[in-house]
């Protein structure tokens, strides 16, 4: 692959997928600059060099597969089904946070006494046929009957609605994509209980030879992967910074130690407060997950703390995410 090839990024043109995946860049810090929506292409100004272009989901993992993209944003799911064979999709953060649905197996509420895999081996045999099995997923589909057992299966390919298919007859049942379910109520359907395929969200996908042979494309694939990651970890936590009364932020921190959530992992980080009367004032900055504030706010007026202020975080960087760190490893193999 030449080194002077633009590098690609291939993302969701429509659907439940297009725009969560484009709020998470820009949180992350990389805007998609893309002033004409008529246009299929775009850019990200923070990584120069690199150009978008808006794909349907499963278009987006062929162009990674076959390496006229670099990197792709998609749906677990499609990824999974389009992958092919050659080896070429390598999944980078396979857990974005948005486009979260489940693929199931999914029968007519009228069939009462079938709410298990077990349970249609039993009204299989009483068919004396095939099993017919509407899907937009034959390959995992596939893979997952054969792996629990069922031999006579026939899988009908389809693209649109499933869930009149039961009802007119061309399949027996169907496996579809699930969110909230409320579809399924609605046209009388119900998902086996032991009969999840697969669960999917966003993930981002790398062509495998672009990262191993342009070294331009390793430097973006960094870049993601270090500040998606630090978007995402900061989202479940806040800032929180606190005056506390003390002779000390040896003895303040002693304080703090004796909690449960102000602790911190290393300690609070404190420093002195000058004041117009001379007393001995510390502020204390800590980071706490947002489902832990009210205790942490407790916990600090247990010791003495006032003037809480809390702020949202952006981003929190530790070491190099483990993410690059297994990228690097699975280049290796």
């Amino acid at each position: 692959m030449s080194e002077t090839r633009e590098i690609r990024l291939a993302m969701p043109s429509k659907g439940p997928l297009a725009e969560p995946a484009r709020e998470l860049l820009d949180q992350a810090g990389l805007h998609v600059h893309h002033p004409n929506p008529r246009q299929y292409q775009a850019s990200i100004p923070n990584l120069p060099g690199l150009t978008v272009l808006f794909q349907r989901p499963g278009d987006v993992v062929v162009s990674v597969r076959d390496g006229s993209v670099d990197f792709g944003i998609t749906g677990w799911d499609v990824m999974s089904e389009k992958r092919g064979n050659n080896g070429q999709i390598l999944p980078i953060h396979p857990a974005l946070g948005f486009g979260h649905c489940t693929l199931n197996v999914i029968v007519p509420e009228a069939w009462g006494n079938v709410n298990t895999l077990a349970d249609l081996k039993i009204l299989m045999a009483d068919l004396n046929r095939p099993l017919r099995i509407a899907t937009k997923f034959p390959i995992q589909a596939q893979a997952f009957f054969h792996q629990n057992g069922f031999e006579a299966v026939e899988f009908i390919s389809a693209e649109g609605t499933l869930e009149i298919a039961p009802t007119i007859g061309y399949a027996d049942l169907i496996t579809d994509l699930v969110s909230t379910g409320l579809t399924l109520h609605d046209n009388r359907l119900k998902i086996l209980t032991d009969g999840q395929i697969l669960a999917s969200q966003g993930c981002l996908i790398a062509n495998r030879n672009s990262l191993k042979n342009n070294s331009a494309a390793l430097d973006v694939a960094r870049t993601l992967l270090e500040f998606i990651v630090a978007c995402l970890r900061a989202r479940d936590n806040v800032s929180i910074f606190a005056n506390m009364r003390g002779d000390s932020p040896e003895s303040i921190a002693g304080q703090m130690f004796t909690k449960t959530v102000i602790g911190g992992l290393q300690g609070p980080t404190l420093s002195p407060v000058i004041t117009r009367q001379g007393e001995k004032w510390y502020a204390a900055h800590l980071v706490v997950r947002k489902d832990q504030l009210s205790k942490a706010i407790a916990e600090l007026r247990s010791v003495d703390g006032s003037g809480v202020v809390v702020s949202p975080v952006s981003y929190i960087f530790e070491e190099e995410p483990i993410e690059y760190q297994t990228m690097l490893k699975q280049l290796e193999d």
